[in-house]
């Protein structure tokens, strides 16, 4: 079993009100040098069969039709290794 992440974050030129708004707040809860703060979306993906190209590819269709709004997004896919369980 494997795990796909597709990561999915507003592209650079879109306003980020959430973003903004934990950049605001944080100095006041005492972490400081924070000059920046976007916000996104991760999705996690268990697939059963291995992941190849046709598999990545598949996963990001998903993205591009339904995972992500990419007037205004941008997504990263990845493969991610899974730990055993112990």
């Amino acid at each position: 079993m494997a795990r796909v992440v597709v990561d999915v974050m507003l592209k650079p030129e879109i306003l980020d009100p959430q973003g903004q708004a934990v950049q605001r707040a944080l100095p006041r809860l005492g972490f400081e040098g924070v000059s920046d703060v976007r916000q996104g979306k991760r999705f996690e993906l268990e697939v059963a069969d291995p992941v190849d190209e046709a598999a990545l590819e598949r996963v990001r269709e998903m993205a591009r039709t339904f995972l992500a709004n990419t007037v205004i997004e941008d997504f990263h896919v990845r493969i991610e290794e899974v730990e055993a369980a112990r």
